[in-house]
């Protein structure tokens, strides 16, 4: 893989019906082959991507990983968003840093260095600057450039039970270094018509990133989120999703809640701002999903 051009831009929404197509074009083994989380071992690295921008893709790495902090597992979110909306959801402040997650990439920085610790026991985050929005430009001509991330995480790894990367909703070097270093790849999908798009170029990258980069990868996890009860289409996609990915889906829904968009204003995960709260609720049901039958 020379650069960046390997990897096919986003075409146009797929509709729901479509999702049957897609499933077999991208997913040749069938999900029933290959059950959810069924005999992973810990540590899990675990990229969260989407490149459809605004479908909660941060918001499931920032509350699946208090979730699972929750439970006594050492999570580390990794920050790989420019926007560092991961970052200041857990209350770190991202303007200022004097180093973060642009330096380990850029200046082989120790990710040891870069780590801090958040409000939730047990969960730490490596936060994205600013900076980060211009490493995608000075990574291109830089040697190894698809695995620095990698051999970050490899330094550190013995230290945590979860590594979760909360990718950028693109397709440039920055998501190629997340796909690079992890071992599994979850997908937050949003319950409306537009769901599906650009859910096929993702899984395509996937299988190319796996192809050139990194053998190991694997689409374990597929979480419906935004699911809104009072529609029927809501119902419909998460029907038509579950039908094609099988057991990669979770069976945790996320609903769309006023209390969870509110939560990273206060740099809180939803666990902590409000823990009775649906989404609370959902996200802890998820993360024992995630976490079930990993192998001792």
């Amino acid at each position: 893989m020379s650069d960046t051009g390997d990897f096919p831009t986003e075409s146009n929404a797929p509709s729901v019906e479509s999702v049957g197509s897609l499933a077999s074009e991208a997913t040749p083994t069938p999900p029933e082959a290959t059950p959810l989380a069924s005999g992973k071992k810990l540590p899990r690295i675990m990229a969260v991507a989407n490149q459809k921008g605004g479908v909660g893709k941060t918001t499931t790495a920032v509350n699946l990983g208090a979730a699972l902090a929750d439970m006594g597992l050492r999570t580390l979110l990794i920050d790989l968003d420019p926007q560092g909306n991961a970052s200041t959801g857990l209350g770190i402040e991202n303007r200022g840093l004097e180093l973060s997650m642009y330096h380990v990439l850029m200046h082989e920085e120790s990710l040891d260095n870069v780590v801090e610790p958040t409000d939730v026991k047990g969960l730490f985050v490596a936060p994205a600057s600013l900076d980060l929005a211009g490493a995608e430009i000075e990574l291109v001509p830089a040697f190894s450039r698809e695995q620095r991330l990698k051999r970050a995480i490899e330094a550190v790894i013995d230290d945590y039970d979860y590594v979760l990367i909360d990718c950028p909703p693109s397709l440039g070097l920055l998501t190629v270094n997340g796909l690079s270093a992890a071992n599994e790849v979850l997908v937050p999908i949003q319950c409306e018509y537009y769901a599906l798009e650009g859910l096929g170029q993702l899984l395509r990258n996937v299988d190319l990133v796996k192809r050139n980069l990194n053998p190991t990868l694997d689409l374990s996890t597929i979480l419906c989120v935004m699911y809104d009860a009072r529609t029927k289409l809501a119902g419909q996609v998460v029907t038509e999703v579950r039908e094609h990915f099988g057991e990669k889906v979770l069976r945790s829904v996320i609903p769309r809640s006023v209390r969870l968009s509110e939560a990273p204003s206060f740099g809180q995960p939803i666990t902590t701002f409000d823990s009775r709260s649906r989404g609370a609720i959902a996200y802890r049901d998820a993360a024992k999903e995630v976490h079930a039958n990993v192998t001792p």
